[in-house]
């Protein structure tokens, strides 16, 4: 049979085959397509005798098996990113839900500060203090201490990460106050 005469026969009950997996007359075309593509191209090694109807609905069975797959993992991927992105407004509602501006008086927001401040290391607290609210450099900051630029740093991200924990329900809190 030529591959004219093969693709008339083969190729609508081929889609349909396809299509019954796959769920979508544009996703069969394509499979059956790449398959009698494929075919074409390899005309002269398949002239030995091969049974051409069995490879051609186990060329398609495959190739539907890969397109499932990958629409699976698509389709976990996505979910997962879905659920991801949920759990972080989770996270940012209740962070503001716990925010109560109420207790924003002047003394109240010094306290809690105060008492996050002093949750720092001796060290750390003097470095954090030096930049956030005395407005110096890191490297000048490391030149006034004697200390690495590489150090401040270091304790620039201990005290970041020791503040988030300390004022984690007043993350606006630290946003509006700190930048962090």
């Amino acid at each position: 049979m030529d591959f004219e005469q093969l693709y008339i026969t083969w190729y609508s009950r081929l889609k349909f085959f396809a299509r019954e997996y796959v769920l979508s007359d544009a996703d069969a075309e394509n499979i059956v397509q790449d398959i009698f593509t494929d075919l074409y191209e390899k005309r002269e090694v398949l002239e030995i005798p091969v049974n051409m109807v069995a490879y051609l609905f186990t060329a398609t069975k495959n190739r539907c098996i890969n397109h499932i797959h990958r629409k699976i993992l698509e389709q976990e991927t996505s979910q997962w990113m879905q659920d991801e992105y949920s759990l972080t407004l989770r996270m940012k509602f209740n962070s503001l839900e716990a925010f109560d501006l109420e207790f924003a008086s002047d003394n109240e927001i010094e306290s809690r500060l105060e008492k996050a401040l002093q949750s720092l290391p001796e060290r750390c607290r003097e470095i954090f203090i030096m930049n956030k609210f005395e407005g110096i450099k890191q490297k000048d900051i490391a030149k006034l201490l004697n200390i690495s630029v590489n150090t401040v740093e270091n304790q620039m991200a201990v005290a970041y990460k020791k503040l988030r924990e300390e004022l984690k329900d007043y993350i606006p809190l630290l946003i509006l106050l700190l930048g962090i």
